[in-house]
């Protein structure tokens, strides 16, 4: 399976945390990611991820363009909703083709676990 790691500056923590609490999950997965947090899982963990631009440089866009070819199967988007992004138009474009095709997001912890269990079962 692919799997896209995105989160945005104050939610980077968040979800390192996340992927180190459920390694062995994601090293089951072709991960990607945007520069930064890609960078981030792999000097906390010991995980592949190949990174793309970071998001204000086109990464969000990159990973969009993988779930418009049909080649990402879910995105873990841990998203900081009480900070104005200056790449908001890409993140909502990428979220828009997510609905289009179908790929399961999670934007939170919350919404991380149930996706990591969904594909567990």
């Amino acid at each position: 399976m692919k799997i896209a790691l995105i989160a945005h500056d104050e939610r980077k923590d968040a979800l390192v945390i996340f992927v180190q609490e459920n390694e062995k999950f994601f090293q089951k997965h072709e991960l990607f990611s945007t520069g930064t947090t890609g960078t981030r899982v792999m000097e906390n963990t010991a995980l592949k991820v190949k990174c793309f631009q970071s998001g204000p440089l086109g990464g969000d866009q990159q990973i969009g363009a993988l779930v418009a070819k049909g080649e990402m199967d879910a995105i873990f988007f841990f998203r900081d909703p009480l900070t104005s992004q200056p790449h908001e138009p890409d993140v909502n474009a990428l979220l828009r083709l997510c609905d289009v095709y179908h790929i399961p997001v999670a934007t939170n912890s919350q919404t991380a676990k149930a996706i990591v269990k969904l594909f567990n079962e």
